[in-house]
């Protein structure tokens, strides 16, 4: 077997699990889940009825680079969010949802003839980086968020050597946990430092169309680099952007994603997936195509997350400390004590389940990040989230 496999840690859900092995809940309550970051809006009934109505092409093995009008669909979606003009052909790959994509990239992308091989990934993070990096024989070195810098990575605190070490980094736009939209200024600083130390930016997009204002949509990566005078399609512009359905579209089981960039990289990526044995379904891309098409079902999936973030916070506000987010659907917020206490407690006494931070982050430079927050997922419907939230306030009240 491989001997990398020993280095990967739990995933977060199997320490919670582990958490609450001896714990009984409150039986006079029923159970609200807000750990796990999945979907529980309605699936679309077109995009269900897309998927029903393909299944003819379960006959056929599927191409892994996708359908041309698969293709055409997230190259026009692309256009229309972030005012780029990609190659459909050439810059845009369908995948099973972004986790495999993010995963298979970094089997990619890593050289494992250089010495010295390291992947950049924000701290907390999703647990998927740290994997793709270490499997890949690469080691990964984290960049903690923290209340001082605003939840950003400081990216001016990476040694120069790390750097030229560096040959791919991982960011998260809206981030998770934190909800943290980068900044124009800081695309710009990571850019620069990927042209000097030639290393490859995945940036991780996947919650892009959870957020609250309308008429400001989070500012992405392909946006970023055409406002800095770089055209994020040329082959060497070293960036490549992942993003799924699954929160856009509350279609978590679809499995249906794109990567997007640098022809190049999107190209080596193609070969590496031809043998990987990767092709998407084909009934599962027929409805992925109608659901990129479509934006109504997306606003009123913003629409639903506003309301439960307008009722939630003020519930929330002065029990447990925290900002709104820029976007996405989680609460980064600071509790009393302990946080893996604090979320087992919580599941004994409510039988609310909230995520432990320190379960979403590692050790790094003296300090885990994540250390005393819980992470909080909006995903379930209005009421449960309102009356999980109330529940948390008399579980805070009752602590004191």
């Amino acid at each position: 077997m491989n001997p990398r496999l020993n280095q990967l840690q739990p995933y977060p859900f199997q320490k919670l699990r582990e958490l609450f092995r001896d714990v009984t809940p409150n039986p006079e309550l029923a159970p609200i889940n807000l750990s796990i970051g999945e979907p529980k809006h309605a699936t679309p009934e077109f995009i269900r009825e897309a998927l029903s109505g393909n299944l003819d092409g379960l006959s056929h093995y599927p191409l892994t680079q996708g359908s041309e009008s698969l293709r055409e669909a997230i190259m026009e979606w692309i256009l229309r969010r972030y005012g780029a003009d990609l190659d459909p052909v050439t810059q845009v790959l369908p995948v099973n949802g972004s986790r495999e994509a993010l995963f298979a990239f970094a089997q990619a992308v890593v050289d494992p003839t250089r010495h010295q091989k390291m992947v950049l990934a924000p701290n907390p993070f999703y647990q998927i980086y740290e994997g793709a990096a270490i499997l890949a024989g690469a080691k990964p070195y984290f960049l903690n968020t923290l209340p001082d810098n605003a939840f950003r990575m400081d990216l001016a605190l990476v040694p120069e050597e790390v750097w030229d070490w560096c040959q791919l980094i991982y960011v998260c736009s809206p981030g998770n946990p934190t909800g943290k939209v980068m900044e124009l200024a800081e695309w710009q600083a990571l850019f620069e430092l990927a042209d000097r130390h030639d290393f490859v930016i995945a940036a991780d997009e996947c919650y892009s169309e959870i957020y609250f204002d309308e008429g400001n949509p989070p500012l992405g990566a392909l946006t970023a680099a055409q406002r800095l005078g770089r055209d994020p399609g040329r082959p060497g512009s070293r960036l490549v952007v992942f993003n799924s359905l699954s929160k856009r579209s509350n279609v978590p089981g679809l499995r249906s994603g794109f990567v997007a960039g640098d022809p190049d990289i999107v190209a080596r990526f193609l070969l590496y997936r031809t043998y990987h044995g990767s092709a998407m379904n084909p009934a599962v891309q027929a409805a992925s195509t109608i659901a990129w098409g479509d934006e109504g079902h997306v606003h009123e999936n913003r629409r639903l997350y506003r309301e439960k973030f307008a009722t939630v916070m003020p519930l929330l506000k002065g029990i447990l400390d925290f900002d709104a987010p820029d976007a996405a659907f989680y609460l980064w917020a600071r509790v009393p004590g302990d946080d893996a206490e604090f979320a087992r407690e919580l599941y004994r006494r409510q039988h609310v389940t909230v995520l432990p931070g320190s379960y979403l982050a590692r050790d790094a430079r003296g300090v885990n990040p994540g250390k005393g927050y819980v992470r909080i997922a909006l995903v379930d419907s209005l009421a449960q989230c309102e009356d999980a939230a109330r529940r948390i306030a008399d579980f805070v009240g009752s602590s004191r």
